[in-house]
């Protein structure tokens, strides 16, 4: 398998901070890649930049061998990484139906304007329906997202960034303050991602990346701390140690 993304030698710093220090990270297509480590291990900043939304002191970063280390976030979109966010990004007046649409729009080039469109409305909301029905949403597609049970918008979140066609998609603690009743549901999600889509996922809840990922990365201090198998991972007593706890799959 080859690396569809590559990280090398990547470091971010805020003044006397250094957020990333020199994380060299290859993901390979198609992976369940898991990124794991304490409260203010860097991961959200590893996500900002090979997102685009932060730019790195050093470092450079690799999409299936294509430099895009300077590149916008919305150019990086276009090639096919999206993401999702710790707390939600969604439009509240809009419904799920909309929401799923204006991405599918964006990405066919037809703009905000698309339901004007002739012969665009029916090819838009076909693929919006299915979209939702695949995230089970399709009984609340027409319902305002700010009405919706908070995993209903977590669920929409993905949604939406699948409705992008990525290539990499990076999940940013999707079942964050979702309420344990609600969190099969994510649970679900996450594990129905379509296979041709590389995953890296950041999460603190284990039962859902030592059932998801097929290698996982550990983070302290910003660098890279442990890599390896899951099942490595957690025999690893350095991990226990900074991280896991005995108590957790020990």
């Amino acid at each position: 398998m080859h690396p569809v993304l590559e990280t090398s030698g990547l470091t971010k710093q805020f003044g006397g901070i250094v957020a990333a220090n020199d994380v060299s990270l290859s993901i390979e297509k198609g992976a369940r890649h898991a990124l794991i480590g304490p409260n203010g291990a860097g991961k959200t900043t590893l996500i900002n930049l090979l997102t685009g939304v932060l730019r790195p002191t050093a470092g450079r970063i690799i999409l299936e061998a294509q430099d895009i280390t300077d590149l916008e976030a919305h150019k990086r979109v276009q090639l096919g990484v999206a993401r999702t966010f710790q707390i939600n990004q969604l439009f509240a007046d809009l419904t799920p139906l909309e929401t799923i649409g204006l991405a599918i729009s964006e990405r066919m080039e037809l703009g905000r304007q698309w339901w004007r469109l002739v012969g665009s409305k029916g090819m838009v909301i076909e693929e919006s329906v299915d979209i939702l029905q695949r995230f089970n949403l399709a009984d609340v597609m027409d319902e305002r997202t700010a009405t919706l049970p908070y995993g209903k918008q977590r669920l929409l979140e993905i949604a939406l960034a699948i409705a992008c066609r990525p290539r990499v998609l990076l999940l940013d603690e999707p079942a964050a303050g979702v309420p344990e009743a609600e969190r099969h549901g994510i649970l679900d999600a996450v594990a129905a991602l379509p296979s041709d889509v590389t995953v890296l996922l950041i999460e603190h809840d284990m039962d859902i990346v030592f059932s998801f990922a097929d290698r996982i990365s550990v983070l302290v201090n910003g660098a890279l701390f442990v890599e390896g198998p899951p099942e490595e991972v957690a025999r690893d007593p350095r991990v226990k140690a900074v991280y896991l706890g005995e108590e957790v799959h020990g």
